[in-house]
């Protein structure tokens, strides 16, 4: 449906000013979970800087404003194009950079304490390191177990319910003859019926009947 849609759009898409934060918490995604949520940290998109909270959960990285949780950005691992430490006219600053598919941002965060910036790095990196390899879609899926073993489902070949009647040793062939003698040839005429050219038939003789022999 159009919800679940929507929330499996949060493990593949950045999402910026979303309603991904209620109270200070995370809404939370199936199968999410938190890894760490961390104060003192501030966004870098402004000249003066906002003060958040950064919260990294195994799927994405999400981060709010202290003073206003609808100034947030849900920055997911599999939109993440590279993640360092640099230096800024603020100080020493992580910066995300995100995919030109979800629009090629660079992100800049610093952290108070400034000690706090490189535990945080190791954290995030860690995590987009392991979605890499175990990416994670919000979609459920199973697989179904055999349930029934092959000779169980095996049908066993059984003979055809025929009965076959012994009868004289006559040749085939000799059914299919009007005469009843392989020996004897008539001259060919052609039949309309059949579009060809056959032996004469006997007297009284007629395909039909011929066809009918069996």
């Amino acid at each position: 449906n159009a919800e679940y849609m929507g929330t499996t759009k949060l493990y593949r898409d950045l999402k910026l000013r979303g309603a991904i934060i209620r109270d200070k918490e995370l809404v939370m995604l199936p199968h999410e979970q938190v890894y760490e949520s961390i104060s003192g940290i501030w966004n870098l998109s402004s000249d003066q800087g906002n003060l958040g909270t950064f919260i990294i959960t195994n799927v994405r990285t999400v981060w709010f404003a202290v003073l206003a949780e609808t100034f947030n950005v849900s920055i997911p691992y599999l939109q993440m194009k590279c993640i360092n430490v640099r230096n800024s006219k603020f100080g020493q600053a992580l910066v995300i950079e995100t995919t030109a598919s979800s629009g090629g941002y660079i992100l800049g965060f610093r952290a108070d304490p400034v000690e706090h910036l490189e535990e945080v790095f190791t954290q995030i990196a860690n995590l987009w390191r392991v979605f890499s390899t175990t990416p994670i879609f919000g979609i459920d899926y199973t697989v179904e177990e055999k349930s029934t073993a092959i000779k169980e489902t095996f049908v066993p070949r059984t003979e055809d319910d025929v009965e076959i009647i012994e009868g004289d040793d006559i040749d085939p062939c000799l059914l299919y003859q009007p005469d009843g003698d392989k020996d004897v040839d008539r001259e060919p005429v052609y039949n309309a019926e059949l579009g060809l050219a056959v032996e004469r038939l006997k007297e009284g003789t007629t395909l039909q009947s011929l066809w009918s022999v069996v």
